[in-house]
């Protein structure tokens, strides 16, 4: 009994199970995340470093161009479907740590409605950024082809 050749890690990374329409997934997430970067940059006092700063983020004039640079690099990497999962894993934990620095204090003071309306644009891309994390960036990315042409190559 021959046991199947490992599969590489590139494959492992590039391939996916999501079908075409997961591009509108990916547009969604890598827009917000790759926009939000942007601005980070741009309105710095309001976005970057200032509001980490206003809400109590440690070393804020690092941490905001920090969290910006990975939303850009992250954002274009969802929108190409390029590396997608990889790119995945940072934008869950910024999302994760935007949830409790700002929407957890909101449900403390004003109850449950309040931070699920502040909340409604962080749990989406959350729950995006999870999706593309277990079913990859689907055949309509450079991760579907990129599979494609290593699944063509003999194995090594």
């Amino acid at each position: 009994m021959s046991a199947a050749p490992p599969r590489s890690l590139l494959r492992r990374i590039t391939e996916t199970s999501a079908p075409a329409s997961a591009v509108l997934i990916r547009l969604t997430v890598g827009s917000v995340f790759l926009s939000e970067g942007i601005q980070k940059f741009l309105f710095p006092a309001e976005l970057g470093a200032g509001r980490f700063a206003k809400i109590g983020l440690p070393s804020p004039e690092i941490l905001g161009p920090f969290v910006g640079a990975v939303e850009i690099a992250c954002g274009a990497l969802v929108l190409l479907g390029l590396a997608t999962r990889l790119a995945a894993v940072p934008l869950i934990v910024v999302m994760l740590v935007a949830i409790a620095s700002t929407k957890v204090p909101i449900l403390v003071k004003r109850g449950f409605w309040a931070m699920a309306h502040e909340a409604r644009t962080d749990w989406a891309m959350l729950l995006g950024a999870l999706f593309l994390l277990i079913v990859g960036a689907g055949s309509l990315s450079l991760d579907a082809r990129l599979a494609r042409r290593g699944a063509s190559r003999p194995p090594r």
